[in-house]
C-alpha cells in the first residue's frame, strides 16, 4: 500500500473516522511551525485557523477596495456636478482642471481638441499631428502606461521631462474621437497597463459630453 492508496481509501470511506474515533487522538503528525508532534485533530485546527486567516485577509482587501471605490465615485460625482453647472467652454475646462488637479490629485493635466465646429484661441485647440489622430482613433480604451508619447509629453511644457506615466483618455462624439484628455504623473506606477479604467472612461465620457455642448 502506498500513500495514494491511503488517500483513495479515506476518500471513498468518509465514515472511517466515525467508526474509529479514538484513532484521531492517537495519530500524531508534525507541528506545522513549532516542531514536535501534535494530534491529527490539533493539526486540523491549525489548518482551519490558517484558512480563516486567509479568508479574513481577503475580506479585508475587498473591504479596502470597496472603500477606495466609494471615494473615487464621490470624486466623480463632484466632477459631474461641476460640469453640469458649467455654462461655457472656459468653465468646463476650468472645472475639469481644478477637480483633476486638486480632488483627484493628478499632478499634470492637458487637453487637446480637434474636429470641432467652434474653436477658441487657447492651448486646447493647438493642432495635433495626423499620426496622433490615427493613434487616438485606434484607442478603444484609455491608454495607461509609460510616458512614451513625445507629442503628448510636449503638451505639459517644462514638466514633460519629469513625467513617468500617462493616462490618455479619448474623447468621442459618437464613434469619432475629437480630442484627448491626458493625465501625467512623476510616479511610474500611478498609471499602469493593468489598472482598472472604469472611472477613467466615465470621466472621459463626462468631459466629452460637456465639451460638445459648447464646441459642437
Amino acid at each position: 500500500m502506498n500513500a495514494q492508496d491511503v488517500v483513495d481509501f479515506l476518500n471513498t470511506h468518509p465514515e472511517f473516522f466515525d467508526e474509529h474515533p479514538d484513532l484521531l487522538a492517537q495519530i500524531s503528525v508534525p507541528h506545522p511551525t513549532a516542531g514536535g508532534t501534535i494530534s491529527l485533530t490539533e493539526r486540523q485546527l491549525h489548518a482551519l485557523r490558517d484558512k480563516l486567516t486567509a479568508v479574513q485577509t481577503k475580506l479585508g482587501e475587498l473591504v479596502g477596495f470597496g472603500e477606495e471605490n466609494d471615494v473615487i465615485a464621490e470624486k466623480v460625482h463632484r466632477l459631474t456636478l461641476a460640469l453640469l453647472q458649467s455654462e461655457s467652454f472656459e468653465t468646463v475646462t476650468g472645472s475639469l482642471y481644478s477637480h483633476l488637479l486638486e480632488d483627484f490629485a493628478v499632478p499634470h493635466v492637458a487637453l487637446r481638441i480637434w474636429n470641432s465646429i467652434l474653436k477658441r484661441p487657447s492651448e486646447e485647440f493647438i493642432e495635433v499631428t495626423e499620426d496622433f489622430r490615427f493613434f487616438a482613433a485606434d484607442l478603444h480604451h484609455p491608454y495607461c502606461g509609460l510616458a512614451n508619447q513625445p507629442e503628448v509629453l510636449a503638451w505639459f511644457g517644462e514638466a514633460a521631462k519629469h513625467i513617468q506615466s500617462l493616462a490618455l483618455v479619448p474623447l468621442r462624439r459618437d464613434a469619432q474621437v475629437f480630442g484627448m484628455l491626458a493625465l501625467g504623473s512623476e510616479d511610474p506606477q500611478r498609471f499602469f497597463p493593468e489598472m482598472g479604467t472604469l472611472y477613467v472612461e466615465r470621466i472621459g465620457e463626462l468631459v466629452g459630453a460637456s465639451l460638445l455642448k459648447h464646441i459642437g
